[in-house]
């Protein structure tokens, strides 16, 4: 996935713009940047944060950085931000989402003469370098990042630092927030420090002291400056924004279009709970992203929540999809240390988030087992993934095969199906079919998902402004 953050002040913004960009580490584990403008131009650095944490990289970098204007990335892929100077000027540039049609749109930007890309590795450029491209080859930033909108086949979110300030683009489809948050700072000799954030993560306000004033709708661009906001481009009728924020992505004490991401889940479990009739003796989350699931659960079905699992995370890092699938088998295994005074002769009931390729759920069932559980019952807090994501990496796999429920469909038919639609409707006797096979697959004791309307119910922005295509399949 990948977050945002960038500041405007009329003091300085480098601690804001430090710790923001860092609140969003929940979102990626490849790469942190920052970008300042200062005096005597960019102040550009970008670290490999995959076994360190951001804070660690960027805090002795800092001390000598005076900066009123700032913006930071951390990024599951490319290094960035990166800067530029074009005949638009010097600006600073990072981006969140996915790109499908990068290679048509570097081969379109060939048409110009003398483009060029800087490769990263294996033939891969960096996709926020298309973007400066594209941008480049307009006449104004807005003419660029409308551009951009666009062309893009996929998602892209943009922060633009210039001179002047920080344009602020969302995906033109808002698949993935942007939020305006201000403070004013009065000063001992009663002068007031005005300032405002641009952030992917609304959790990242209330700790810097800002507060929430604006919330970008989908396309929508804005300018920061240190006068305020200035509207550049207004927002478009249609959003599609994912629904994994509120399941598994977001953190919890962030807001999107209003709903907060805690009390979604919340709700979210209450509903898996009314539909269910599992008899156990506790209910417990999958650390961490299950855990709100399970307290709705628990909370609604008055069956005891407790904690079998406990997770230790001062040495281990999270295991996250763009690792190596050894490293994060072995991460999920390691960081997961179980109290077997919990678990013993239990009739245990977990919710996670999500079960994608069903590989950590597995050995996470396993233990247990070895722990003398007697009976381990899942319960995913989303509908079974049949497709994978195209807009925000959600669920990339090499394959739409390494899914877990592509696998069972392949069991149960003796084939991969193109179009597995069928099998996502818990009315048909193939979904059922489907969901016992994957249960068995990964030995629990009973498996259930929750369904597309309950899970849409419980973010409550209206399922039209939802994207659902991880399930459904449709654009």
């Amino acid at each position: 996935m990948g977050g945002l953050f960038g500041a405007v002040s009329t003091g300085d913004c480098v601690t804001d713009v430090y710790f923001g960009t860092d609140y969003h580490s929940h979102l990626g584990t490849s790469k942190g940047g920052l970008a300042f403008w200062t005096e005597e131009g960019f102040n550009r650095s970008i670290h490999n944060i995959e076994n360190t944490q951001f804070r660690a990289r960027f805090e002795d970098e800092l001390a000598g950085i005076k900066s009123s204007m700032g913006i930071g990335c951390i990024s599951d892929r490319e290094p960035q931000p990166l800067t530029v100077y074009s005949h638009l000027g010097r600006y600073a540039i990072a981006t969140v989402g996915r790109i499908n049609n990068a290679d048509s749109l570097v081969k379109k930007s060939f048409q110009t003469p003398n483009i060029h890309f800087m490769e990263i590795n294996k033939g891969r450029f960096n996709q926020t370098e298309l973007v400066s491209v594209i941008i480049d080859g307009q006449e104004t930033f807005k003419d660029g990042l409308l551009a951009v909108q666009e062309s893009v086949e996929g998602s892209c979110s943009v922060l633009l630092l210039t001179p002047q300030g920080i344009y602020a683009c969302r995906d033109k489809l808002g698949r993935t927030p942007l939020i305006i948050g201000k403070k004013e700072v009065k000063g001992t000799d009663g002068t007031v420090t005005l300032s405002h954030c641009v952030t992917f993560e609304s959790c990242t306000l209330t700790n810097l002291d800002y507060k929430t004033v604006y919330e970008l709708g989908p396309g929508e661009i804005v300018l920061l400056t240190k006068e305020g906001i200035e509207k550049i481009a207004p927002p478009r009728d249609k959003m599609r924004i994912c629904a994994f924020l509120w399941v598994y992505y977001g953190y919890p004490s962030s807001t999107y279009e209003g709903m907060n991401v805690e009390m979604m889940r919340y709700k979210n479990g209450a509903a898996l709970s009314r539909r269910d009739d599992a008899e156990v003796d506790m209910v417990a989350g999958i650390p961490d992203s299950g855990v709100a699931h399970a307290i709705g659960y628990s909370n609604e079905s008055k069956i005891p929540y407790s904690r079998p699992f406990v997770k230790y995370t001062p040495t281990w890092a999270r295991s996250f999809t763009p690792q190596s699938k050894e490293l994060r088998s072995l991460v999920a295994r390691m960081k997961l240390m179980p109290i077997p005074e919990l678990i013993m002769g239990k009739r245990l009931l977990f919710c996670d988030d999500s079960i994608v390729r069903g590989t950590q759920m597995r050995e996470t069932v396993n233990l247990l087992y070895r722990c003398y559980a007697k009976e381990v019952h899942i319960r995913s807090a989303c509908p079974p993934i049949l497709f994978n994501c195209k807009y925000l990496n959600f669920s990339d796999s090499r394959s739409e095969s390494d899914l877990a429920t592509r696998r069972s469909i392949k069991r149960l038919e003796g084939r991969d199906l193109e179009d597995p639609a069928e099998y996502g409707n818990p009315c048909n006797e193939k979904y059922c079919a489907m969901v016992k096979d994957i249960g068995r697959e990964l030995n629990f004791t009973s498996l259930r998902y929750q369904n597309v309307d309950d899970m849409l119910d419980a973010i409550g922005i209206g399922a039209e402004n939802i994207c659902t295509y991880c399930w459904t399949g449709k654009e």
